[in-house]
């Protein structure tokens, strides 16, 4: 029997590595997006019967979490929230409202997910949660001091909630990766990349499809025995 997977923020460059991969190993996926329709398009145009539904949402809002939910019309078997966005700055120029946009984002609206998804999983006795965080939230990183700390929340999540959840038979972990290469690090200059690429062991960013790939061994019921688990994907970082 195939498996229902939620994906939160599948238009992304992990997000929609994650759908490529979960796609060919047979998942049915139901896709959250907030832009980029155009790789969402792509993905229903190469597997058409594999997508049940797609759902455009900003989750920065209280509002639009609430209508995904609302929304939500299948049995779901597992969530795995890749979505989320940088906010550079020094912190004390940092807004309230851009902080509220991000705890809304990376912390409230998962856990709003999170509550609506889990009594039909604990009524299966199964299921299975997994979160995208990054190596900032246990690191933390100078001028990312709002995306550190609600990337640390993700990770105090995860950890907390797989020893309530454990006894019903859901997995809950986590995959902090460390310099993707996404989007997300295109604001870096030539100097900063080399300089970033030079701390790194294995001397090369890493690739959304690696994301992707740990994602689905993680989805593998045979490694169940995985539990609370934060996996540094960081090339040695």
């Amino acid at each position: 029997m195939k498996r229902n997977i939620l994906l939160i923020g599948a238009s992304g460059d992990i997000g929609s590595a994650i759908a490529e991969q979960l796609l060919q190993h047979g998942y049915q996926l139901i896709l959250h997006y907030y832009t980029n329709k155009r790789v969402i398009d792509e993905l229903c145009d190469a597997y058409p019967e594999s997508i049940l539904a797609t759902y455009q949402t900003d989750l920065s809002k209280n509002r639009s979490c609430e209508q995904l939910m609302q929304s939500l019309s299948f049995s779901i078997d597992g969530v795995v929230f890749a979505s989320g966005k940088a906010h550079y700055g020094l912190f004390q120029d940092t807004n309230e409202e851009t902080m509220d946009a991000m705890i809304q984002l990376h912390v409230k609206s998962p856990w709003l997910i999170t509550k609506h998804l889990l009594p039909d999983m604990i009524a299966k006795q199964a299921g299975f949660i997994l979160f995208i965080t990054s190596i900032w939230g246990e690191q933390g990183a100078s001028n990312e001091v709002v995306y550190s700390a609600v990337k640390g929340a993700q990770n105090s999540f995860v950890k907390a909630l797989a020893k309530e959840v454990a006894p019903s038979g859901i997995s809950v972990n986590a995959i902090s990766p460390g310099y993707i290469e996404t989007k997300m690090n295109h604001h870096l200059c030539n100097e900063e990349r080399k300089s970033i690429l030079s701390e790194i062991p294995m001397n090369r960013a890493g690739k959304p499809e690696e994301i992707a790939s740990v994602v689905t061994f993680l989805l593998d019921s045979e490694k169940s025995y995985i539990q609370g688990a934060i996996l540094d994907v960081t090339g040695g970082w």
